[in-house]
């Protein structure tokens, strides 16, 4: 007697599918676009935020504040053009213009923030909007 056996051939599209997933690195693909790397920490007077801006200049940040969001710009640049007899082979490097927004719980002043940039990393201080002060109102 023969053996007989299901075809299901949306099994076979799910293992091949997932061959190999474990084993094999992923990469991100050609088109992705860098992003920029936050951490935010809170304290008493108002955030620190800490970005990874490899490669990057500090003359290329701009940093603008509206209120409670807080936008970080920069433009990643080649610096090494390819030569006349030179060709690349590979490059994972990206170049090009980059932005984030991020908005945080509290209103900010931004007339006492302060940006430091060494070894890639930008330190933002970013101190809290005073609340205004609460006026009482007598009846009359």
């Amino acid at each position: 007697m023969a053996n007989v056996t299901r075809y299901d051939p949306f099994n076979e599209l799910v293992e091949d599918l997932f061959k190999g997933f474990f084993v094999r690195p992923v990469y991100e693909g050609r088109g992705a676009e860098p992003r920029v790397k936050i951490e935010v920490s809170e304290n008493e007077g108002g955030y620190v935020v800490h970005a990874e801006l490899p490669g990057v200049r500090k003359e290329d940040i701009d940093i603008s504040i509206d209120g409670a969001q807080v936008t970080l710009a920069t433009e990643f640049r080649r610096e090494k053009e390819v030569g006349e007899n030179e060709r690349v082979l590979h490059s994972e490097r990206a170049y090009g213009k980059l932005a984030r927004s991020f908005e945080l719980p509290q209103e900010l002043d931004e007339t006492k923030a302060e940006a430091k940039f060494r070894d890639g990393v930008l330190e933002l201080k970013l101190p809290k909007k005073g609340a205004a002060l609460r006026k009482q109102i007598a009846v009359q």
